[in-house]
């Protein structure tokens, strides 16, 4: 029987994919094999030798220690592209209202409660104020093309948005998914230069933080109208502000909003709503309890933001993983111990091995594996 924690509600579509005969899911299960998290801080916990796996009902795993979970050989997993509709439903919704004044016009609409007969003549009077332009023929840049960006990038285009995207990680695979309106650029200056509307469409890292800054801002076409529906530390906000108020800027929608950002009339927040549509949670609960089930019970890694992806369809055959760092001749200490089929996967100096077996295992195999050095975690299965 395999235990679950939910640090968060977790939608019972996913639950409903860990069968109850196999699996105990709650909150307040003690030495857990298995966590599934949505928005919760696991930075403070403490993870117990029998935690096995980590998966995020979402796509972005800044809520997770991600570099000591790999130390204690935790695989960790998230669910890229589960919630890209909902955020890209919500980016087109950004688009237009940025450039159309919508949510000003609806607050001003409201404050003439009270004007009886004289509302239709100020709404036809003061109505000028809040004109905007129309998107088709703008040009829309977008800084990432994975699932959201390229979703975007295509409704974009079905707008008549003259739409540009930089990628140097984007594969053939999903480069064949653009409509062919969509120009794919060498660099973001090109993008900077260009474009009326910026999306912002990738990860935060080292690289990344900060990056939309005033030296960055200052090479941008004036009047640009900034998108952010990725993490909220990719720009600095103070910069924003400097921005809007000298008008280099027209607007900055964030999905992320914080206290410097808050009350400014060129900022257009919204309380972090990307992925919250009842379909969203479901889709990356689903895809979060198909993952954590797969590694469990079969030792396949797919979608692990710490651990190389390995599929081995399964046999009848027993099983030993191996998590460990590629040092040299590891894969072979290992292969020698094992009698079997070893297919193994790198990523940077973390490797991992499924070994299905020929024979039983040796009673002390598993600690004959642990004692190999560079060797994280060894489980049968």
């Amino acid at each position: 029987m395999y235990k679950i924690k939910l640090l968060n509600k977790i939608s019972s579509l996913g639950l409903a994919v860990l069968p109850k005969e196999n699996y105990t899911c709650a909150e307040d299960i003690a030495d857990p094999q298995g966590i599934i998290v949505r928005s919760a801080s696991m930075h403070e916990m403490e993870f117990g030798d029998e935690l096995l796996a980590i998966a995020r009902a979402g796509a972005g795993v800044n809520n997770i220690p991600a570099e000591k979970c790999t130390e204690q050989g935790i695989c960790v997993f998230n669910t890229p592209g589960a919630n890209a509709n909902a955020v890209k439903e919500l980016a087109v919704l950004g688009l237009l209202m940025s450039a159309r004044k919508v949510f000003a016009a609806m607050q001003w609409a409201q404050g003439l409660k009270g004007e009886g007969d004289k509302v239709p003549a100020l709404v036809e009077k003061g109505k000028s104020n809040f004109t905007g332009p129309e998107l088709s023929g703008k040009k829309l840049g977008l800084i990432g093309l994975g699932k959201i960006g390229m979703m975007l990038a295509n409704a974009a285009v079905a707008l008549e948005m003259e739409v540009y995207g930089y990628d140097p990680y984007l594969t053939p695979e999903a480069a064949s998914k653009l409509e062919c309106g969509v120009h794919r650029v060498d660099t973001m200056g090109e993008i900077y230069s260009q474009c009326d509307f910026i999306s912002l469409h990738l990860p935060s890292t080292r690289e990344t933080k900060g990056m939309i800054n005033a030296q960055l801002i200052a090479t941008m076409k004036p009047g640009m109208r900034i998108l952010n529906f990725a993490r909220g530390d990719l720009v600095n906000s103070a910069d924003i502000i400097a921005a809007l108020d000298a008008g280099q800027l027209t607007s900055y929608l964030t999905d992320f909003p914080d206290e410097t950002l808050l009350g400014h009339e060129g900022v257009l927040a919204i309380p972090h709503l990307g992925a919250s549509t009842p379909e969203s949670e479901e889709n990356c609960a689903v895809m979060a309890a198909d993952q954590m089930r797969e590694y469990l019970e079969n030792g396949n890694v797919v979608n692990s933001i710490n651990l190389p992806g390995l599929v081995v369809p399964p046999s009848s055959k027993p099983r030993v993983a191996v998590i460990y760092k590629g040092a040299p001749g590891a894969a072979d200490q290992i292969a020698k111990l094992v009698p079997g089929s070893l297919n193994k996967a790198e990523r940077g100096e973390i490797a991992y091995a499924i070994v299905e077996l020929d024979a039983s295992p040796a009673a002390d195999l598993v600690e004959k594996i642990k004692a190999i050095p560079g060797v994280l975690r060894v489980r049968q299965i």
